[in-house]
């Protein structure tokens, strides 16, 4: 099965066949949800819900209601009429219950999964095709989709030349002549706009596979708040027989692609359109959902898992993260860069981490868990079982990669590297979520153990490599970097190797630099973690948390620091980066610099009227808002800035006004340059104070300037 849709009461499957694809219609389905509680409560709900119309049928099973439980429990079990009915019934039977039942006496199961989920799941119906999907591409520039004007749209990455009706025709004609079974489009509102479009055109141009159903809106848009972080959700829309990408709201198919989409789909049973869309702890529970519910676990709607009792001891040594060890700043030559692969997912699974085997009864007063004491049961855990799989694939991928590029073959290549990537980025999620507070399978004493061994081990990697004849100039968690400190050091394989075999998870030998650069902090006053840049000895140049990486940083920026850095490791001196700067200065103030190259991408974080103080953001968002563009908070905005110290929306020019290298405010511009250059100088020991000296006017430049 490839996808399934939802028409009433009836679910519709469709599956791929060579020549496009067939549906199948299933009338017999109905979506289950359970309840536990006092044994009269569930008798009361029963006899009350016998005669609801919304539910088809009541009875009873016996269920885990924890992972950790011992013996299973009876729990009602109520089947709805609606496939998509199940939250807004449990939903009524939860406020129906409010204050005539004890808090925490009736506890519901099973009752979020999205619906093409839970209906794979139920069923046993895994949404995995039967053929690699064919894919078209549908893009239209913002500003048009909010004037509504299609004559703007490209069809399969072709600008269609044409009018409105000529860019209907070219999609009608491409869905016929090609048949595809993912749109990938830029926005999923341009759905409804083709549609009604199409109809006031009288273009024919049927996007669904069902002649008798259309474009159909399953949720709207909405902005959400997690972790501090604000994030816009739009609204989603559905095709019966083909499944919807929206590349603006699909973190995974920005990442992955087609091929590590349909990996995910694979392990997680979350049909193609629900994995575009879901984000990657999403993805990961939902193989958490399908283990647990192999293991006869049932689902909790809201976790209810307090933590643990500690002594003050306990909680102090638990509460610590990850080690991290203070980089050395400055420039350091002959590094080695050694990682643990995988490091918190394979302690997972060699120290069998789990919310099932952390704290068990059967072995209670042993010390499995260094610092903590905390014991691990020898019955195999749910997260192993979880990411066992996702760890012997991405081997298996990595060999398939290397092999694939020996042999000349960059398509395998590529394909093994989009499901590997997607792996990656599961694996790296599985720790933090046992530290959500949300997670439906998270503890967070799981988290602290996890934590606790990994400090362990790279202490350990630390003192063996000190044996060796190698001091740490940089380690954070799971990745050393080390220095000699005599000429005849082992060897960085032999390190690794030695410490693989005492811990029991790999330690590679990530990358050896001819140097590297540990940045200070803007306060220059100790090493930044996360901030570093080099060059490794196959010559590639290596880019960590400095302006690079940095999302809102324009690409004209980003690009002279790269030159910059070129520049330092030719000359290995300050005062040579910043006469190169000088170029780059000269071609910011001479305007010649095109202004796709300057553009600044943000992120708001609250609605633009509510901003309290007129930032650039703000003004962004306001003056898109006053051009047709509403911006909703979590959405970003992409702005040349035109007169930093100006009021209101002035302030910028948005990207679709596609602004000239007029609107441009230099000194704006000349500020992020400097800043750049500081991240390259910075450990040498210059500032942007002394940059600014030595930039200062009546100094001859060098010839690293023109190099």
């Amino acid at each position: 099965m490839f996808a399934v849709d939802f028409d009433g009461d009836d679910v519709v499957e469709w599956y791929l066949t060579d020549g496009g694809a067939r549906p199948r219609r299933v009338t017999d389905y109905t979506p289950v949800f359970y309840v536990a509680g006092p044994e009269s409560v569930l008798a009361a709900l029963e006899r009350r819900l016998s005669a609801d119309p919304a539910v088809a049928a009541v009875g009873y099973d016996r269920l885990y209601p924890r992972l950790d439980s011992r013996e299973r429990t009876e729990v009602l079990r109520v089947a709805v009429v609606a496939p998509r009915g199940v939250r807004h019934l449990a939903r009524r039977l939860r406020d129906d219950l409010l204050g005539r039942v004890p808090p925490g006496d009736v506890r519901f199961y099973n009752v979020d999964l999205s619906p093409g989920f839970r209906y794979c799941v139920q069923t046993d119906t895994p949404p995995i095709p039967a053929r690699r999907p064919r894919t078209l591409r549908l893009s239209l520039p913002q500003k048009s989709l909010a004037d509504g004007d299609l004559s703007a749209l490209s069809v399969g990455g072709d600008p269609v030349d044409g009018d409105e009706q000529e860019c209907v025709e070219a999609v009608a004609t491409t869905l016929a002549e090609q048949d595809p079974d993912v749109l990938v489009v830029s926005s999923a509102r341009l759905l409804p706009l083709l549609r009604d479009r199409a109809a006031a055109l009288g273009v024919d141009c049927p996007l669904s596979r069902d002649p008798e159903r259309g474009v159909e809106r399953l949720a709207g848009e909405n902005t959400v708040v997690s972790y501090g972080t604000v994030r816009h959700s739009p609204a989603r829309y559905a095709v019966p027989g083909r499944a919807i990408v929206d590349t603006g709201n699909s973190f995974l198919w920005a990442e992955s692609r087609l091929d590590g989409l349909c990996y995910l789909v694979e392990r997680s049973w979350k049909p193609l359109q629900e994995a575009s869309w879901a984000s990657i702890g999403n993805v990961l529970t939902a193989m958490q959902i399908r283990e647990a519910m192999a293991r006869g676990v049932l689902v909790p709607w809201n976790k209810r898992r307090p933590e643990t009792f500690k002594s003050v001891e306990t909680l102090h040594a638990a509460d610590r993260g990850g080690f991290t060890f203070d980089p050395k700043v400055g420039l350091h030559e002959d590094v080695v860069e050694l990682d643990f692969a995988s490091l918190y997912p394979r302690i997972i699974c060699e120290w069998n981490i789990s919310p099932d085997t952390l704290g068990c009864d059967c072995h209670a007063g042993r010390a499995d868990i260094p610092e903590l004491g905390y014991t691990i049961c020898d019955h195999r855990g749910f997260l192993p079982d979880v990411l066992e799989p996702l760890l012997t694939d991405r081997q298996r991928l990595k060999r398939e990669i290397r092999e694939a590029e020996t042999g000349g073959d960059e398509s395998a290549a590529a394909s093994a590297r989009a499901k590997s990537g997607a792996i990656k980025w599961v694996l790296v999620s599985c720790f933090g979520y046992q530290g959500y507070r949300n997670a439906k399978f998270g503890r967070i004493e799981c988290h602290e153990a996890i934590n606790a061994v990994a400090r362990d081990l790279l202490l350990r990697a630390k003192e063996t490599a000190e044996a060796g004849g190698w001091r740490v100039v940089h380690g954070i968690v799971d990745s050393l970097w080390l220095a000699a400190t005599r000429e005849d050091p082992e060897s960085p394989e032999a390190i690794a190797a030695t410490v693989t075999d005492d811990c029991g998870i790999p330690l590679e030998v990530e990358a050896t630099y001819d140097w590297v650069c540990f940045v200070p902090t803007r306060e220059m006053d100790r090493g930044a973690l996360t901030r570093y840049f080099g060059r490794t000895r196959d010559g590639r140049y290596v880019y960590k948390g400095i302006e690079i990486r940095q999302r809102s940083t324009p690409e004209f920026v980003a690009d002279a620091q790269r030159d910059l850095i070129a520049t330092l490791d030719r000359h290995r001196d300050s005062a040579a980066v910043c006469d190169r700067l000088v170029k780059h200065r000269a071609r910011l103030r001479r305007q010649d610099v095109p202004t796709d190259q300057l553009f600044v991408t943000s992120r708001l974080s609250r609605a633009p009227d509510d901003y309290d103080r007129n930032t650039l953001v703000a003004a962004a968002g306001k003056r898109s808002e006053s051009l047709g563009v509403p911006r909703e908070p979590g959405q970003s905005v992409r702005y040349v800035v035109a007169n930093e110290d100006g009021r209101g929306t002035d302030r910028v020019r948005l990207d679709f006004e596609h602004p000239g290298v007029d609107a441009v405010d230099t000194s704006y511009y000349d500020r992020l340059l400097i800043r750049a250059t500081e991240s390259v100088v910075s450990p040498l020991g210059w500032d942007r104070t002394r940059i600014r000296r030595y930039l200062s006017p009546g100094r001859d430049a060098s010839l690293s300037a023109f190099d």
